[in-house]
């Protein structure tokens, strides 16, 4: 089975909200099946995204879980959901690059960034999810602060995380998974290499 069967697959048995299907029905008409996870770091593939995304649930499940606090439903939707600000996003393009061996110019693929709609990330992410289903806070917090000290507003000084983190463990735990899916575990897997 590859990623997006099993990226299906978890969605359909673990995510029954309403609007749930309708998102998913939408993400079949974009690129999110095909896309990259990123435009060189890791997943820089053909099905980058979503193989991403199915780490990220998994890892938050084998790591984070507490039966007794967490909701599996919840787990899916900020694992398999927080980068749907991804689909639509990245363009393959080629440039020209010298080989050292022979000092000849080559076109190379590689993929580039075409933000059609710049909202940001993790709340961009919140915010096409809202447009089928309803999010809880929670949720909403933990996509929006996913991307931890990498986040636009964090650099740019914003406090706003430290409270989100505080008052929302989902938060931490989904920002962790993303961490160690996109560093350890996804290692090696982009075949494009923007360099």
């Amino acid at each position: 089975m590859g990623y997006k069967e099993d990226f299906e697959k978890i969605y359909i048995s673990k995510i029954t909200r309403a609007g749930s299907a309708e998102l998913l029905e939408w993400l079949k008409t974009t690129d999110f099946f095909t896309a990259p996870a990123s435009t060189k770091f890791h997943c820089a593939c053909l099905g980058g995204l979503v193989q991403h995304s199915v780490s990220v649930y998994r890892v938050m499940m084998d790591r984070h879980f507490d039966a007794e606090t967490d909701s599996e439903e919840s787990f899916a939707i900020c694992g398999l959901l927080h980068d749907v600000c991804k689909a639509q996003f990245y363009k393959e393009s080629t440039r020209n690059v010298k080989n050292e061996e022979t000092g000849a110019w080559e076109k190379r693929p590689y993929y580039t960034i075409e933000d059609s709609y710049p909202y940001g990330h993790g709340e961009k992410s919140v915010f096409l999810i809202e447009r089928f289903m309803r999010l809880k806070t929670s949720e909403a917090i933990a996509i929006r602060w996913h991307m931890g000290g990498f986040d636009e507003s964090v650099r740019g000084g914003s406090f706003s995380i430290g409270l989100a983190w505080q008052k929302y463990p989902i938060a931490v735990k989904l920002h962790l998974s993303d961490l160690e899916s996109t560093y350890l575990c996804e290692k090696g897997t982009s075949s494009i290499h923007g360099k």
